[in-house]
Parts: C-alpha cells; sequence; structure tokens
C-alpha cells in the first residue's frame, strides 16, 4: 500500500562505516537470547514453494504488521510498543498466522548516510526476538519515507549513483548482521517501486541507453518513423505520458525504465548475498508492474516480474479490487471483474515459475469508509471477508502465500487501511479475522498443487505500455474467458 510516494554526495567510506556500526555491540534492550529457534525457511526444489529447514512445507500466512494510534503513516518504530507488539504476536499466531512483514525506514534506521541508527536497531532486535518467541517468521522491506524522508534520501532513488550505492551499503551491513537469523524469512527490497517518469539522471541515462542501441540520429529516426533532423541526438527528452499505440519511442522509453529498475533490483539483491548467501530475496510489487490496467502509460512501474525474476528467489506481487473504479460490493458481476484482473495479474508474476506471495491484499469491511472523500458504501465484516477469502480461493496454486494489509483497521489511515484488519481498532476479532483462521487451518504444514487454468488470453505486454486502452481490451477479454470456466 502506497501512503504517500537530493541527490547527495556518498563519501567513499560509507561501506566501512556502516559495518563498522554493525558489528559493535548490540545496542542495550537487544534480545540476545529467545525462547525457541524457528527453522530456516528456503525454496523448494520445485521451485515454485517454500519449506522449512526440517523438510515441512511453508506457507507464509500473515500481515503486513503496524499498530492503530501511531499515525498515519504508522509509525512502527518510533513509537515501537514491545508490549503491545508481543500481545499482537500471541493473538496472530492463535488466529494461525505465521509471518508478518513489517517497513524498516529511513527515520528510524538510516536518517544519516553511512550510519545505521543504534536505537533502531535495538528495536528491530526486540522485534525479531518477541516474534520468535510466538512462532511467527519477519519480513523486513527496506528503507522508505514511513516515518520521514531525510534530505539525503530524496532525489531520484532509482537511478541516482549515489542513492545506489547507499542502498547497497545499507544491505551490505543490515544483512551481515542478522546473517542467518532464521527467524527472518526474506527480505524486501521496498514497498512497491515505480520508476519514475523524467528526472535530470533519467534523461542522461536515457540518452546513452540510445547511443547503445542506435549508436545514431539516423537509425533512431529509422526506427521511430520520423525525420533525421528532428532527432536531437544526444539530448533526446523522454516522450509524452499520452497514449501512443504502437509508438516505438513510447515504447523504447518503457524498456529503458526496466532496464533502470533491473539495475537497481540487481545490485541490491547482490549486496544482501554477499553478506548472507543464504537469504531469500524479493521485492515488492505493485500491481501496475504488469500493464493490464494503467491510469496512464507512466504509471507503469518498469518492474516487469520476467526481468526482475533473474536477482531474486521468490516474487511479491500486490492487489487491491481496482478493476474499473474502487470495488464497492456492487454486485456478482463487480466482484468477478475483480477476481479476473486479480487472476490475471498474478498469473504474469507465476509464469516465472518461481514461488509467488500475495504480500499486500484486503478490502475494507465493517463501517462505512471516508477515504476517497467518503463516496464508497458501507460494507459488512461479512462482505469483507467474502472478498478475501474469494482472492484466496482464485490465487491458490498460482500463488503460494499470503500477508493481508494490516492485522487492525486503522482509523487514522487516509485509505482502505483504515477498515482492512483481521481486528477492530479494539481489538475485536472480525468476520475476516475468524476466516482467516480457517484458511490458515487449510494451509497449515501442507504443500499447495500448482493451479492449472482453462483457456485463457496471452497479455500483449509491449502493446499495453503504449496504449492504456489495449490493457482494457485485455481485462474484458479475460473477463470472458474467466465467466465461462465458472459455468462449466
Amino acid at each position: 500500500m502506497r501512503v504517500m510516494k537530493t541527490r547527495f554526495h556518498l563519501l567513499p567510506v560509507l561501506a566501512v562505516t556502516l559495518l563498522a556500526t554493525l558489528s559493535a555491540p548490540s545496542a542495550p534492550g537487544a534480545e540476545s537470547v529467545v525462547a525457541r529457534a524457528l527453522p530456516k525457511v528456503r525454496v523448494a526444489h520445485d521451485g515454485r514453494s517454500f519449506v522449512t529447514a526440517a523438510g515441512q512445507p511453508f506457507v507464509p500466512f500473515g500481515v503486513n504488521y503496524y499498530r492503530p494510534g501511531t499515525g498515519w503513516a504508522p509509525q512502527v518504530w518510533k513509537q515501537f510498543d514491545a508490549d503491545a507488539t508481543r500481545r499482537d504476536f500471541v493473538r496472530l499466531r492463535a488466529l494461525g498466522g505465521n509471518c508478518v512483514r513489517v517497513f524498516l525506514t529511513y527515520g528510524s534506521f538510516c536518517s544519516e548516510p553511512g550510519v545505521l541508527s543504534p536505537d533502531g536497531l535495538a528495536k528491530f532486535d526486540r522485534f525479531l526476538a518477541l516474534a520468535e518467541e510466538a512462532g511467527i517468521y519477519v519480513h523486513p522491506t527496506g528503507p522508505d519515507h514511513w516515518e520521514g524522508t531525510p534530505a539525503w534520501a530524496r532525489g531520484d532513488r532509482f537511478a541516482s549513483e549515489s542513492h545506489l550505492q547507499a542502498l547497497e551499503a545499507f544491505w551490505k551491513a543490515f544483512a551481515a548482521r542478522y546473517r542467518g537469523r532464521a527467524t527472518l524469512f526474506a527480505y524486501d527490497l521496498l514497498n512497491e517501486p515505480s520508476v519514475p517518469w523524467d528526472s535530470p539522471t533519467l534523461r542522461e541515462k536515457w540518452n546513452q541507453w540510445l547511443a547503445r542501441r542506435y549508436s545514431t540520429a539516423e537509425k533512431a529516426a529509422t526506427a521511430w518513423s520520423v525525420k533525421p533532423n528532428s532527432v536531437a541526438w544526444g539530448q533526446v527528452a523522454a516522450p509524452p505520458t499520452t497514449n501512443a499505440p504502437g509508438s516505438r519511442l513510447l515504447l523504447d522509453y518503457q524498456l529503458f525504465r526496466e532496464e533502470i529498475a533491473d539495475e537497481w533490483t540487481r545490485r541490491q539483491a547482490a549486496a544482501i548475498k554477499a553478506a548472507d548467501s543464504a537469504a531469500l530475496v524479493t521485492v515488492g510489487l505493485i500491481q501496475w508492474s504488469v500493464p493490464s490496467l494503467l491510469p496512464g502509460v507512466q504509471h507503469y512501474a518498469a518492474f516487469r516480474p520476467a526481468r526482475q525474476a533473474r536477482y531474486l528467489d521468490f516474487m511479491e506481487v500486490h492487489f487491491y479490487p481496482l478493476n474499473k473504479g474502487a470495488y464497492e460490493y456492487a454486485g456478482d458481476e463487480d466482484e468477478l471483474r475483480n477476481l479476473a484482473y486479480l487472476e490475471s495479474v498474478v498469473r504474469e508474476v507465476a509464469a516465472t515459475a518461481k514461488p509467488v506471495v500475495l504480500a499486500e491484499f484486503g478490502w475494507y469491511g465493517g463501517a462505512k469508509p471516508r477515504f476517497d472523500g467518503g463516496r464508497h458504501p458501507a460494507a459488512t465484516e461479512e462482505q469483507q471477508a467474502r472478498w478475501n477469502r474469494r482472492l484466496i480461493e482464485t490465487t491458490a496454486g498460482l500463488a503460494t502465500g499470503w500477508l493481508n494489509w494490516g492485522f487492525h483497521d486503522h482509523p487514522q489511515a487516509h485509505d482502505v487501511s483504515e477498515l482492512t484488519g483481521l481486528l477492530t481498532v479494539d481489538d475485536q476479532t472480525k468476520a475476516w479475522g475468524r476466516e482467516f483462521q480457517k484458511l490458515s487451518a487449510q494451509f497449515r504444514e501442507r504443500a499447495i498443487s500448482p493451479r492449472q487454468l482453462g483457456q485463457r488470453p496471452s497479455l500483449d505486454w509491449d502493446r499495453c505500455l503504449t496504449s492504456t486502452k489495449a490493457g482494457n481490451d485485455f481485462r474484458e477479454e479475460y473477463f470472458r474467458a474467466f465467466k465461462a470456466e465458472l459455468r462449466k
């Protein structure tokens, strides 16, 4: 869930400083002894699921963790409450949860480049110990804006060399500190990364990319079907963010953005593996990483699953029911259209032949929501539970793990998070919490058989990168095929 979305000069000694910081003794309050050890999770030999070191099938089934009453964006670390966290973990485990995804932040872990905060690390140590005590795995998602973005971390964080170096150093140090800690399920490089459309750094790299691909203005002009004198070679701007079906120039720019995303992922994954070769690495893809629904061509995230999979141990994708606007429980067809869209997104990610975790999902229930100016109708807890159950049923076998967005409802939220929890804000179990508990029992220590889909249309990926209509047409065709199979 995206709640809000300057270049700096990195000191040459950044990596050394980080490693020195983290090799120091743990800060006061850090846990050194835990109640019990969890077995390490790895990718199974089939390449599409997870098992523990003991050989048991493992299905990540849990929540994205933050607490109500801590502001929005929620401040997990600045307002860290160990006692409340312990209670939450015990409660989650009783509901069958076995994994929490939690956001690391610039504000608590690396407010200054080259230095990781001892206070933040001590809190994370404590968090790990509490999770292990409860029998829950931790899935940290690395550093982001949730508790403020310092000046050094602003600007183009996907193409800026200084930022890339800072992230590499962060991960090398962080992963080295927690090397071998089995409680850590996996590292998620970032929540919903998306390469920006334009920046000074991107323009420079775009022109370098063109020089490698075409070498001359004349060759580029031929590919783009324009006159050579219309190409400002070496100073080619980003194309307009308007639909241009079949445009080679627009497609080239989207492919260039994919290359930026690839390099960003490659470098960070390599940094983690250099510190802990057994660590699992993934990245939490926004659903606009699959271009079948884009508000505009510029919203394509450029993190193409088929390309990203080379650098990752498994795939993650997030999904919210946004087909033709936000899902409002308006009827069976509305539900089916969103389920068809869901299946089409997860299918594309699963085509990488790696395990897939739906690392964010959910929708509202239990009251009338306030987000989007309060324009959405009220929904019951039972409607929320039905949607989430059907989401899991639809994706089981394409995905092999699910993490709900939020544990509690969060009334301070400015989006759907206000009503997505398993629990109400005052700790009452919602209908979705009870359904979650039933589903968790179904997946406990059981392998999930691969899902075989019936006839479905193919996604013309490149066409969708230049035309939002192409994505709309694809979803309509997919819906017809999805609906026809249900009738059989």
